[in-house]
């Protein structure tokens, strides 16, 4: 290892009620950056919890060297959620990485790792519904634009197709 190689150790974990506060606190950053003017606390406390607790959707928190530094939300598309767009494919709904550490691949590894446990739970393809600058991030991570609109949240269809054993899915 050179003098400029640093190791940094990358945890990706399940949200708890040890970092519930502090994923609150991410959620509305991440809203007030997306320029959106719901309430984000509102959001957190009244759908997003109680539907990690029912088994609805999952949270995943990322840390680099003990530092809490971004969420994916994700979930497999089912009659059960209230949002059911692509019926029995992996969803996913909300990525963010705090700003001081993006440009170092976390939002990838989170990305994969939510991907990975949606195929360990037998989702065969997955979308996310996207658009600006993440639609760019998500074609690096091997999702193709769709002609596909999701005309309830305005935003491009992404998919990544994993059912035909892509190299990436084995």
């Amino acid at each position: 290892m050179t003098k400029k190689e640093v190791l940094t150790m990358v945890r990706v974990f399940p949200l708890n009620d040890k970092y519930e506060k502090a994923f609150g606190k991410m959620f509305s950053d991440y809203y007030e950056e997306l320029g959106c003017d719901e309430d984000a606390d509102h959001l957190v406390n009244e759908y997003i919890l109680p539907d990690l607790l029912a088994g609805l959707l999952r949270v995943d928190l990322i840390e680099e060297d003990g530092a809490l530094c971004g969420f994916c939300i994700y979930q497999t598309d089912e009659p059960g959620n209230d949002w059911d767009f692509k019926d029995g494919w992996g969803d996913i709904r909300e990525i963010y990485i705090v700003v001081s550490r993006r440009r170092k691949g976390l939002g990838k590894f989170l990305l994969y790792t939510a991907e990975m446990r949606l195929k360990e739970s037998g989702v065969k393809d997955i979308y996310t519904a996207s658009d600006g600058d993440a639609i760019n991030f998500f074609a690096a991570c091997g999702y193709e634009l769709t002609d596909e609109e999701c005309s309830e949240l305005d935003c491009n269809v992404l998919v990544k197709k994993c059912g035909n054993g892509c190299k990436d899915c084995g």
